[in-house]
């Protein structure tokens, strides 16, 4: 009896506010509310929950690229905001012979770096997959330099690469060189140094992204193809390869991003000037000293940083294409 006495007022209320032309949605909320007991929210409920990320989204993404783009097209310094002046600031970057270099370092960065972070993390993920005893411990030793500070790493190479370095002092004992080996003095082997040391700290980092990927290759397969007489480098070419070629390619364009934002290793390992006579910069590293200083050229600087954005864009949807592409 109590049921009927609380549903038939609300009933009625329904059919007074159908009477009425209440809104559907608002009979579909009543009905709701009839149906669980509970009370209603309104529309903008879900927007509050999502309003601190979006608010933190806004103030430290948003605006300060928007920011950006806004300070490009001024001659902006440090100490005072400037005037528009088009894009003369995008103009003189083309023009500027240190703008080539760095792009053309940090090209050569993505090109020689990228292939290596696709393939070497993925054969140590084949090698430590295998359960055996102790495998964890290689696991844990390989992973160990991603969740090193890049601070400690560049002064850890830094150390071992330098004229009275570790590398250094082990050729001259063993007398496979007569003079050291210049690895930060000169911008070529700078450049390279710094590259091992980006290769080094990431293959731990993408091997867990392979291992996560090997995990769904299905045994059978390799059960069958080892039935069929394949061994285990035509079985790795045959089935493991084409079924994480879509991680590959994640790894592939996350590298991508990564070699055109390096900065931590040149600065570490070349110092301030970028290595001698600034020849291993890279589009970041020229950013950093383009802006920087009390007479620092805000504007100029974040023209660079615009021109850093599209090309690290280019690689970015170049490696989405290639992933539909992929896609059955």
């Amino acid at each position: 009896m109590t049921g009927l006495t609380t549903d038939r007022p609300r009933s009625r209320a329904g059919a007074h506010e159908r009477r009425r032309g209440a809104a559907p949605g608002r009979l579909a909320a009543r009905a709701m509310e009839a149906e669980t007991g509970l009370p209603h929210r309104s529309w903008w409920t879900p927007y509050l929950f999502l309003a601190p990320g979006l608010v933190m989204v806004t103030l430290f993404s948003l605006w300060p690229f928007v920011n950006t783009v806004v300070l490009s097209f001024t001659d902006a310094q440090i100490l005072r905001g400037g005037g528009f002046v088009g894009l003369d600031n995008y103009r003189r970057a083309f023009a500027d012979p240190d703008f080539w270099v760095a792009t053309g370092n940090s090209v050569l960065y993505l090109v020689v770096v990228v292939p290596c972070l696709v393939l070497l993390p993925l054969a140590l993920a084949v090698l430590v997959q295998a359960k055996i005893p102790g495998i964890g411990f290689f696991r844990s030793a390989f992973y160990t330099p991603v969740i090193a500070s890049a601070v400690v790493v560049g002064l850890i190479w830094q150390w071992v690469l330098r004229s009275d370095g570790l590398v250094n002092t082990v050729f001259r004992r063993l007398h496979l060189v007569s003079e050291p080996i210049p690895f930060l003095t000169d911008s070529t082997m700078l450049l390279v140094s710094a590259m091992i040391v980006t290769v080094w700290k990431g293959l731990g980092y993408y091997m867990v992204f392979y291992l996560a990927a090997l995990g769904n290759v299905s045994a059978t397969l390799h059960e069958a193809a080892a039935i069929d007489g394949a061994g285990p480098v035509r079985r790795f070419f045959s089935i493991t390869v084409p079924q994480v070629k879509p991680m590959m390619l994640l790894v592939g364009t996350l590298s991508a991003i990564s070699a055109l934002r390096v900065f931590t290793e040149i600065y570490i390992l070349g110092g301030e000037s970028g290595g001698p006579g600034g020849g291993a910069r890279t589009l970041p590293f020229l950013i950093r000293q383009v802006g920087l200083g009390f007479s620092g050229e805000t504007g100029y600087a974040c023209a660079i940083s615009i021109l850093l954005f599209l090309l690290t864009l280019v690689f970015s949807l170049l490696g989405r294409r290639l992933s539909k592409g992929d896609e059955p």
